[in-house]
């Protein structure tokens, strides 16, 4: 995976990140989401390699990367605390300004980078996501049949032994799942979902999801605040987004200044199931700002 990428273990003033990147050109960091690290991105990364500076790191809290000490609101776990992660790392590799895609939980820390440093994301990719308080405040039966798991998360102790109980049958564990995901991804995913630690680290993703990132959404709404870059809304077609949603780019477009966006036609973790056409999104939203 990710051959002429460095790998490194780079320690940031709140948290210490393990990062992949390499390429060259225009900078752009790449989050991961749940339960996956990294490596997800690694069929994608090397084709915007040919474009782009490419960094692909661990949040902190998953994968190999630091886990925040727990608080009572959670702010360590916090989008805002992880945007400052995004800064800071990428000041750390040279660059003041940057380009930023996000998938699933990792849509939601880019999304809050943009957000609050609207200086320093030049443009925005959020794949497989609408923000936290447009979720939380349309949730309806449907929606917590489907997604109950963000409840479930919120609760003390019991989603941590319910998952490490057997990590395998939690994540639906399937025996073509190490060809799918590609076997070095696979590797470092089965690594994740089985370290306690880690488990936990995700797991407070989704506790400052209902509690302190939500009441920053409903803060940004209050004082009309929008991101002002361009934005680009990339969802799965074999996900239930457009089924609970209607109109994705509806749900973003209060929240946006400059908004385009499409489905593509793969399942959730379209990193890894469409690579092609989502690189081939990707270079071409990123390097419009170019032409």
């Amino acid at each position: 995976m990710f051959q002429d990428f460095a790998l490194e273990m780079i320690e940031l003033p709140e948290a210490t990140l393990r990062v992949r990147h390499g390429g060259s050109g225009p900078p752009l960091l790449l989050w991961h989401g749940h339960p996956r690290t990294h490596t997800t991105w690694h069929r994608v990364a090397p084709m915007l390699a040919q474009h782009f500076t490419v960094v692909c790191p661990d949040l902190r809290g998953f994968g190999r990367s630091s886990k925040p000490a727990d608080q009572p609101h959670h702010e360590g776990s916090s989008k805002r605390a992880k945007a400052r992660d995004s800064v800071a790392l990428m000041r750390h590799l040279g660059f003041e300004t940057f380009n930023l895609a996000g998938h699933d939980r990792g849509s939601y820390t880019a999304f809050r980078t943009a957000m609050d440093h609207p200086g320093v994301v030049t443009r925005l990719a959020v794949l497989d996501s609408v923000p936290l308080l447009e979720a939380l405040e349309r949730c309806d039966a449907k929606f917590a049949q489907a997604w109950w798991h963000w409840f479930f998360f919120a609760q003390p102790e019991k989603p941590e032994r319910a998952i490490l109980q057997d990590p395998n049958a939690w994540y639906r564990h399937s025996p073509t799942m190490a060809t799918e995901m590609g076997p070095g991804n696979y590797e470092d995913y089965q690594w994740a979902i089985h370290d306690p630690e880690t488990v936990h680290g995700m797991v407070e993703d989704y506790r400052a999801g209902l509690t302190i990132d939500q009441q920053h959404d409903r803060e940004d709404r209050t004082a009309g605040r929008r991101l002002q870059c361009p934005t680009l809304v990339l969802w799965s077609e074999q996900d239930d987004l457009a089924e609970l949603y209607g109109d994705v780019l509806n749900v973003w477009r209060p929240w946006t200044t400059e908004l385009s966006g499409h489905s593509i036609a793969s399942g959730h973790h379209m990193a890894e199931e469409a690579p092609d056409q989502v690189a081939e999104t990707l270079i071409n939203f990123f390097l419009d700002q170019q032409r």
